[in-house]
């Protein structure tokens, strides 16, 4: 945005629409794929972002009006929201689980491929990340793909930087242990997996 943050925070305060459509239209992208490594569920992740956005402007005037980026704000709205929403599909999976499965019919068309295809990494992904408590998943998706840094995740989820500094290890650590087991599973041949790949990507430091 070309207007300071602080000016920012002090328009959407006040409700200026045009102020919180370019919020919008800057930040639901970043919303939207934070929402989506959470919950694994396209469909789910476009309802979050919406919701996101409608909670944020009925609690506009929670904003402080000395801050950074408004980023932080609404990710912690998300990550709120997709945890309901992961209880959610819990329940409605349990549930399709035990109904019949109806007959699928194949459809090879390429665009239906590449749909498969990303579908099996983000569950691949999901399976890692299934393996954390609820408070370290939030914690890597926020500093690790949202990007982040310790502070402003401290901010999202409304903790201290210690506590994110302290989950972010345990996760990583879990994940490094997951990644040499499943490398240990007969038939692996030293492959870098989904755990492996999360836990290795660099985490943006706290600039102050």
């Amino acid at each position: 945005m070309k207007d300071s943050d602080n000016e920012v925070r002090r328009q959407v305060r006040e409700g200026d629409p045009e102020v919180f459509a370019r919020l919008y239209e800057e930040f639901a992208p970043a919303v939207y794929r934070h929402a989506l490594r959470l919950t694994g569920d396209w469909s789910t992740a476009e309802e979050i972002m919406s919701e996101t956005f409608l909670v944020a402007w009925r609690t506009r005037a929670r904003v402080l009006e000395d801050g950074g980026s408004l980023l932080p704000w609404l990710l912690g709205i998300a990550t709120h929201k997709a945890d309901n929403a992961r209880r959610g599909l819990r329940r409605r999976n349990l549930f399709l689980a035990r109904q019949p499965r109806p007959r699928v019919e194949e459809d090879f068309a390429p665009r239906t491929v590449g749909r498969i295809d990303d579908a099996r990494r983000l569950r691949a992904v999901q399976a890692a990340l299934g393996r954390l408590r609820r408070q370290e998943r939030e914690v890597l998706t926020l500093c690790v793909w949202a990007g982040l840094d310790y502070r402003q995740t401290a901010e999202a989820l409304g903790i201290a930087v210690g506590t994110v500094r302290s989950r972010l290890s345990r996760a990583r650590k879990k994940l490094a242990r997951l990644a040499e087991e499943e490398r240990e599973l007969p038939g692996a041949r030293g492959e870098m997996t989904s755990a492996a790949a999360i836990a290795a990507l660099t985490v943006r430091e706290d600039p102050t």
